[in-house]
């Protein structure tokens, strides 16, 4: 072979070699949705569905975060979605009626729920209710008490969070987690809520290694109606803090007297008969994700939820995966221009 056909080859080898990894990321940059291959741990081979979709409380920044900590540090194999804007393909938290990627709930083993009064088609709702009603577990976070606000009639609309279908009354939160959205009972953005474990609940899976008082979250308590559902057994207790800070002292009254579940567990048994055992926290705001138990309270959850809770470790690893600043709570606060591609961890 001559000099030149040689060159000419070797040339045209490096140009495909320059072009293959603009292609992968090209490919990247259309993704609607997030997935983290599971590393090695007790979750391998378990996958987990993370469905974000808030106005205020940054899930599209939160949920990435804990998908990464699932994955990297316990093996599961972790999909996150997000509302997403069609004009422009970004993440945007005011959209209510689009969810890329939803049909990922088919062979999913666990749903993790963020999200705030939705109403997604039905092609897209089909996808949830199937799995709700399939049996398998949900872990429902903050706002997914009111995850679902579907007007009129259709085939969902008894999922909505102020359903009063008969037999349906409070929606998907009150019948599948266990309550639905009533009111603020910490201040919002200035009493802040300190995590104390339920009485006769300290040896249960979910709080292995998790001492009473070390939860801390920004975010405030939930209102709960008490006594809750006969089959909901609260796990931990929202105390209501004077301030924004850790060590402020609680509140002195009726917030406190007595205190709130805002960690609890719950069966549901959906159309096929089988039961799921689902958790459900009023905390999980991406800034409450700083607080590194409460991220262990939720990695813990999620091995009890997919029936691995001989598995739990006695101090689950629970280190933030990345670089990890969310943005304050609030409305109108996302940042915008963001695709699924650009939170990608290579």
């Amino acid at each position: 072979m001559s000099g030149w056909k040689i060159l000419l080859i070797a040339a045209a080898g490096c140009l495909l070699a320059a072009a293959a990894p603009l292609a992968g990321r090209a490919r990247a940059a259309d993704e609607k949705w997030l997935v983290f291959d599971g590393h090695d741990g007790p979750g391998h081979g378990k996958q987990i569905v993370l469905l974000s979709g808030d106005e205020e409380y940054r899930s599209e920044e939160g949920l990435p975060q804990l998908a990464k900590i699932l994955a990297h540090r316990h093996g599961f194999r972790c999909t996150v979605l997000f509302s997403i804007n069609p004009k422009d393909g970004t993440i945007d938290p005011n959209e209510h009626s689009n969810t890329p990627g939803i049909e990922a709930l088919k062979t999913a083993d666990l749903l993790i729920i963020l999200t705030r009064f939705r109403n997604l088609p039905d092609d897209q709702m089909k996808y949830v209710a199937d799995y709700i009603e399939s049996g398998r577990p949900i872990m429902g976070l903050r706002t997914a008490t009111h995850a679902f606000d579907i007007p009129g009639n259709g085939p969902y609309a008894h999922y909505s969070w102020g359903s009063s279908v008969k037999g349906w009354e409070g929606g998907f939160g009150r019948h599948v987690l266990g309550e639905t959205w009533i009111n603020h009972w910490g201040a919002h953005k200035s009493e802040s809520t300190r995590g104390i474990i339920a009485p006769g609940m300290a040896d249960h899976p979910i709080l292995r290694g998790i001492k009473d008082g070390e939860i801390w979250c920004p975010t405030d308590v939930y209102e709960v109606r008490l006594p809750m559902l006969p089959d909901v057994k609260p796990l931990v207790l929202g105390q209501v803090l004077r301030g924004m800070k850790p060590s402020d002292p609680p509140v002195e009254g009726k917030k406190n007297e007595p205190m709130m579940p805002v960690a609890w567990i719950k069966p549901y048994t959906g159309t096929s008969g089988k039961t799921a055992q689902n958790f459900c926290t009023t905390m999980g705001a991406s800034t409450d994700l700083e607080n590194e138990a409460l991220r262990r309270l939720l990695v813990n959850a999620a091995y009890w939820c997919v029936g691995l809770a001989d598995k739990i470790p006695e101090h689950a690893e629970v280190d933030l995966v990345g670089e990890y600043k969310p943005l304050p709570f609030g409305f109108g606060g996302f940042k915008k221009g963001v695709k699924p591609a650009d939170l990608r961890v290579e």
